[in-house]
């Protein structure tokens, strides 16, 4: 999976000027059949789902810890983070491993689906429905093929203040 965000010339529908637009490339996942993205730049591997230890004490979003070649990662179930009823897992969950502000931590999903480029000017803001408790996590929308994307800012979902502050339990 390359971490890198290019330039590409887009032809518009009206006039032949082409105009640069900067893709961002974004890791999607399922959760409770909605899908969305995290910044591919965040990405250090994904992971299928294997023995997650329990941590006494944790906060109730924490699932637990794995090791990963030697380094204890907290895993977080982003269920719980989007307030989305508790699942089951199976064959097809993953855990994201991510790094948000020099922290890494896996993230469990449903299923991961692909990874997609998504040029800046087709990125749509947040539409102010309700309560913005859970817009503040949602960098914006992206469509394509009738299916929408909830973009993610891991940055905002997992900062410190976030979370409790401090570490993640």
């Amino acid at each position: 999976m390359p971490n890198q965000i290019s330039e590409a010339k887009y032809e518009t529908g009206d006039s032949d000027q082409t105009a640069q637009d900067a893709l961002s490339q974004w890791v999607t996942f399922v959760l409770a059949s909605e899908r969305y993205g995290v910044d591919v730049m965040q990405v250090q591997e994904v992971l299928r789902l294997s023995e997650i230890t329990p941590v006494p004490g944790s906060p109730h979003y924490v699932i637990g810890i794995i090791n990963l070649r030697g380094n204890v990662v907290t895993v977080v179930d982003t269920r719980c983070l989007f307030s989305l009823m508790a699942a089951e897992s199976d064959d097809h969950s993953r855990v994201i491993i991510v790094e948000v502000s020099g922290q890494v931590v896996g993230i469990l999903v449903d299923s991961v689906a692909q990874v997609i480029e998504v040029p800046q000017s087709r990125i749509e803001s947040v539409p102010k429905v309700g309560n913005d408790e859970h817009n503040r996590y949602i960098q914006g929308i992206y469509s394509e093929d009738d299916e929408l994307f909830t973009l993610i800012d891991l940055n905002k979902l997992l900062s410190d203040t976030e979370l409790g502050g401090g570490d993640l339990f």
